[in-house]
């Protein structure tokens, strides 16, 4: 399959951006609707009629274009059934049609529409929409985070002390036992969201506890990077998308700077006994 060109990953990332700004007007107009709600799989996940709403929009929106036909464009969703075809694939759309759905059928605000188009594991467009605080998020690869139009950038500094972070309530008390004082954030129903307020500079830090998945992290990673930050497991190294199982153990992102002293943190033996 050759390489999308610069005008044609432009006209995907327009695709991209239409379809996720409609998918989050369907959403918001459920919202706080009586809607049917169920769980799924082990973890009993919650679902609710509008995950499959918003789901089916995004894909006959971006799966069933022509052009996506035309690049082979493969399909990894939440709330669709795995296609193992994808794996075959260059290029993958992969999307949570509602991240957040707990708190979603709570009627609380922290979820967001995430769809990104992944390209040999890595994410090279991506859109995240909060329709409830109306913050539409986007990042081309090599052009920058934007926020409703507008720049945003991960925090700049390499101290941990006084730093804005989010994540696991368990995890960052634990944390504070053997490091500077930091600031706990809200942890966010979003993980998708909480990631990209590190990218916006409201946070200057957030952890993913383990069993992540791709449509939770996909989009964000690439707001993350493109807005100056990094986004790792806490070995280090690249989280690559499409893959046989899309789960992802722990991660941090943070501003490039603070990266280090936060993984080095997080490696740390006491964390087990503290």
């Amino acid at each position: 399959m050759p390489a999308i060109e610069v005008a044609g990953l432009a006209q995907l990332s327009a695709r991209l951006e239409a379809a996720v700004r409609e998918a989050g007007a369907l959403a918001h107009s459920m919202f706080g609707s009586p809607i049917r709600t169920w769980t799924k799989g082990p973890t009993a996940s919650p679902v609710s009629d509008a995950d499959i709403a918003v789901d089916r929009l995004l894909r006959e929106r971006l799966a069933g274009a022509d052009i996506s036909a035309d690049l082979g464009i493969a399909w990894l969703s939440e709330e669709s059934a795995d296609d193992p075809a994808r794996l075959s694939a260059r290029y993958v759309w992969i999307v949570d049609p509602i991240d957040g759905t707990r708190g979603y059928i709570e009627g609380a605000a922290d979820w967001a529409v995430s769809a990104a188009l992944v390209e040999s594991g890595r994410p090279i467009a991506a859109c995240l929409y909060a329709p409830v605080g109306k913050e539409f998020f986007s990042a081309r690869s090599g052009s920058g985070a934007m926020l409703n139009g507008a720049a945003i950038s991960a925090t700049t500094g390499a101290s941990l002390e006084g730093a804005r972070i989010a994540g696991p309530r368990q995890l960052l008390e634990r944390l504070t036992a053997i490091a500077p004082p930091f600031a706990l954030m809200p942890r966010m129903r979003s993980l998708a969201l909480r990631l990209a307020r590190v990218a916006q500079g409201t946070f200057d830090a957030a952890i993913a506890g383990g069993n992540s998945h791709d449509w939770d992290l996909a989009a964000a990673d690439l707001l993350v990077h493109e807005a100056g930050g990094a986004l790792t497991p806490i070995g280090g190294g690249t989280v690559t998308y499409n893959r046989p199982v899309p789960r992802h153990g722990m991660l941090v992102a943070t501003g490039r700077n603070r990266h280090a002293a936060l993984t080095e943190l997080l490696r740390d033996g006491r964390l087990a006994s503290s």
